[in-house]
């Protein structure tokens, strides 16, 4: 049976997250219903994350196994076709080889998050960044990002619903920049808790106001509390940005 993977970008804004919910309709859901409606063929696509609500994808990734025989580049339009007038789309499909989990198979995982800290609101890019009234200083949140890189238990920047087995992770990178008018964080690891991204987010703003000192953040952490974390951000301004493989 031919596997595929799916490179997918998304505006999460009308969706409940990226996984199939009892409660509305999902990414993941849009996707396998372009999949019967192009091959006669009731599918699953794995994906590489289970994005949240509002949380949008410039390069998800997915694999899906059909029985048919279609080239990859059949796939992707004829998806695409369906999909419409859904804001997903598929970028780029190919063959892999059966081993590959879209899931299990990626390496790291990278994650932007923007913050546009301007007194108007935004008129293009509404849903799709935090919008936060205030000028941040940029340069203080990545000085207080440092504390949270490395091998950590992020009890603090857990959601309470998390289902991970263990809060341990290692974060490969936190960078803070001020790109084209607004704050830009860029986390790197393997895999994430629950919200972590968002959560640190929250308290690197926090930061960014002056309302916390620089050292706060790592001493959160270092409480390993969910209660001392700072407000998790919401999701208008995460982005799965790319996977490793």
């Amino acid at each position: 049976m031919p596997r595929y993977k799916l490179t997918i970008e998304y505006d999460g804004g009308p969706f409940v997250g990226w996984q199939r919910q009892a409660n509305g309709r999902s990414v993941q859901q849009a996707l396998e219903e372009a999949i019967l409606a192009f091959s006669g063929e009731t599918a699953v696509v794995k994906g590489a994350g289970r994005t949240d609500a509002g949380v949008h994808a410039l390069a998800q990734v997915a694999h899906v196994d059909l029985t048919g025989e279609w080239t990859a580049d059949t796939v992707r339009d004829a998806v695409n076709a369906h999909l419409r007038p859904a804001p997903v789309a598929v970028l780029a499909a190919a063959a892999v080889d059966p081993e590959f989990d879209a899931r299990f198979s990626a390496v790291k995982r990278h994650y932007l998050y923007r913050i546009l800290d301007r007194r108007p609101p935004p008129a293009l890019d509404r849903g799709r960044v935090w919008h936060v009234r205030a000028r941040l200083d940029a340069q203080a949140m990545h000085a207080a990002a440092q504390a949270l890189v490395g091998h950590h238990d992020f009890t603090t920047f857990r959601a309470a619903e998390c289902q991970a087995r263990t809060p341990i992770r290692t974060l490969d990178r936190l960078d803070v920049s001020r790109e084209d008018g607004e704050i830009a964080i860029r986390a790197s690891a393997r895999s994430f808790l629950h919200s972590q991204v968002r959560s640190m987010a929250g308290a690197l703003k926090k930061v960014g106001e002056g309302r916390w000192k620089v050292g706060e953040v790592g001493a959160a952490l270092a409480a390993r509390d969910r209660t001392r974390a700072g407000p998790v951000a919401p999701p208008d301004g995460l982005y799965l940005v790319a996977v490793d493989y």
